[in-house]
């Protein structure tokens, strides 16, 4: 009987209240692919007494958590604060269900739960996040901390600015004498590179793009530096414009530096759809022959593993490379990078350690084979891809080759 009394007691204290929980997820109204995005849980608690909260909120299935859950404890009218992240990895929409909550008072007998929020469908972007952390950085000339090359400028093949006061740092061969002697400190003229340069970033969604690394596509890395790098780009007053393909092109959106182009490209490689089929450089010339008529930088990414690979499309390349400023970006194999550096204690291990070495020197005679036809390449590791994308296109701007 006092069982009963005690059961009956904890039901009342539970149900006597119809909203005694209420909870709501805040999130952003995109999320970032490849990056951690944080997600809140507000709780609070209407009871007069102390509760322990079980919670499990339901998260897109995409990420295939299944022990998603928090325990916490709120005093009487409290609230709490819960915060977790989700990094999703391919780009789409995301649904996410109800907040579940199973509420125990003191005696914690029983449980009541309670299905709160409301389901809403989140489209996941390529990594504005990563967008957003390099534009600050340039903003603030801060690149360099992240691995970005401060490169000197070569000669004076740029456009005339302005004659300004001499400070610190300043190329000492850029003194500007007569000023000098007219105001009668040093003066130093000061030069800008020249603007308005076309430059594309052409992805490539075929079958070789498909690898997967850190539970992302080598399309998704293509896919996220050419966002960040295009919105450098336009901030070093180019003009920035993207091209996809695989079996024949895809989007083709024109170079552009107006301030609607970054959103332009947004959405098209938030769209940007593949069956990852063999890509057709010969597809790709055509298009591009027809399209650009002005001498552009052609940042092409994709992802040769052989010698034998890269020849089948060398004829494309070259002659893209006759009428652009063509640079390859493909992808190193880290795999093979930390297997050549571990030490073999058998045979198996010798055995493995010399194909990683023969794979690893395939990719070096690769970037050889592009440079005697004239075409620019970087090997990159894809954590890596962003950083060394935006310091070949500093670079050749710095050369004024574009």
């Amino acid at each position: 009987m006092a069982l009963i009394v005690v059961v009956i007691t904890d039901i009342i204290l539970l149900f006597n209240v119809a909203k005694g929980i209420l909870a709501h997820r805040l999130l952003a109204d995109r999320l970032s692919n490849g990056d951690e995005n944080l997600i809140k849980l507000i709780i609070d608690n209407r009871y007069n007494f102390n509760t322990s909260l079980t919670i499990i909120d339901e998260v897109p299935f995409q990420f295939q958590y299944r022990d998603l859950k928090f325990n916490i404890k709120l005093s009487p009218k409290g609230n709490e604060i819960i915060k977790y992240n989700l990094r999703p990895v391919k780009r789409g929409e995301y649904e996410f269900g109800l907040i579940n909550i199973y509420v125990c008072s003191p005696i914690g007998l029983i449980s009541r739960r309670y299905q709160l929020d409301k389901k809403v469908t989140v489209p996941v972007y390529p990594s504005y996040i990563q967008m957003r952390k390099f534009e600050l950085l340039a903003i603030s000339n801060q690149l360099t901390a992240i691995g970005i090359k401060k490169i000197r400028r070569i000669g004076h093949n740029m456009e005339f600015e302005q004659i300004k006061e001499y400070t610190e740092g300043d190329d000492f061969r850029s003194i500007n004498w007569k000023a000098t002697a007219r105001h009668g400190e040093l003066m130093v003229n000061t030069y800008q590179d020249e603007k308005s340069q076309q430059v594309y970033c052409i992805i490539d969604k075929s079958r070789v793009m498909q690898m997967p690394f850190d539970g992302m596509s080598l399309l998704d890395y293509a896919i996220n530096t050419s966002l960040a790098l295009a919105n450098i780009i336009i901030k070093k007053d180019d003009k920035a414009g993207l091209l996809t393909f695989q079996h024949k092109v895809g989007a083709h959106l024109k170079a552009s530096g107006s301030n609607k182009q970054m959103l332009k490209i947004l959405e098209t490689l938030y769209n940007e759809k593949t069956a990852y089929k063999e890509a057709d450089y010969s597809r790709l010339y055509i298009d591009i022959k027809q399209n650009i008529n002005q001498r552009s930088l052609l940042l092409l990414f994709t992802n040769f593993e052989t010698r034998s690979a890269m020849k089948r499309q060398l004829p494309y390349l070259q002659k893209l490379a006759r009428a652009h400023l063509l640079v390859v970006i493909f992808f190193e194999n880290t795999e093979m990078r930390s297997l050549i550096h571990e030490p073999a204690s058998n045979t198996k291990g010798i055995y493995y350690k010399a194909i990683a070495e023969n794979l690893h020197f395939e990719k070096k005679l690769i970037a050889q084979e592009l440079s005697k036809h004239g075409i620019h390449s970087v090997i990159s590791a894809p954590s890596e891809l962003s950083i060394n994308s935006i310091n070949k296109y500093l670079e050749l701007k710095s050369r004024g080759m574009i």
